[in-house]
């Protein structure tokens, strides 16, 4: 299966996002990543579930809604009716799991995310209940940092889980991927790729996306 490319929009240019939106779409990517963040859970602030509403129209591509909120729980609901198809959690919130069921009764595809410094342990409860996964490869917050090698081998530990559960749950990388090493992220069993600099800081964005799976 070809990897499939999610470029964050948090790395375009923030005062024309209808326009990043159509971009990567007509550029071929797979999913539009919107990373959205309180300013507590990570050291930065984004945005809400109305420019979601606002950035629906400019595409058809699913939107992978990354909730990086101290209580996602609360917002699940205004997220799905802004258009998120997919919305992912982090494990290390205490309203995940409430979370993740709303997302599900709400008839979208949720998700659970993972932090560099989490052990896979702490996500094994809330699997079951999950569709994909989102492997960190920064400390969330801010896009343009360096993979962090090591929260690759988290990926071989959720695969053993995804085999344990019989299910076929999506494996996403999240952070500092490019295409000097999307090689050796997709060999550890990455399924989806985030891709905030590597695609909206090139110079083409179809060549970049093309690259990246390429380069997979």
């Amino acid at each position: 299966m070809p990897l499939r490319i999610a470029p964050s929009i948090i790395a375009g240019d923030q005062s024309r996002l209808g326009e990043v939106v159509s971009g990567i779409t007509a550029a071929g990517a797979d999913l539009v990543h919107l990373d959205v963040m309180d300013g507590h859970f990570v050291p930065n602030l984004t945005f809400g579930p109305s420019l979601v509403a606002d950035l629906r129209r400019h595409s058809t591509l699913p939107f992978d809604c990354h909730l990086m909120l101290c209580e996602p729980e609360r917002y699940v609901e205004a997220f799905v009716r802004a258009g998120a198809d997919r919305i992912s959690v982090h494990v290390e919130v205490p309203g995940a799991a409430d979370a993740i069921a709303n997302i599900r009764r709400l008839g979208r595809t949720p998700g659970l995310a993972i932090n560099p410094e989490t052990p896979v342990a702490a996500a094994e409860a809330l699997a079951p209940l999950v569709d994909f996964f989102v492997v960190m490869t920064v400390h969330p917050g801010f896009y343009g940092q360096t993979l962090i090698p090591e929260a690759l081998d988290k990926i071989a530990e959720l695969v053993h889980i995804r085999r344990a559960l019989g299910r076929a749950a999506d494996i996403e990388v999240d952070g500092g991927v490019s295409v000097d090493n999307v090689g050796r992220v997709v060999a550890a069993g990455a399924t989806e790729v985030v891709a905030g600099a590597a695609v909206l800081k090139a110079a083409d964005w179809r060549t970049a996306i093309d690259a990246l799976r390429r380069g997979s």
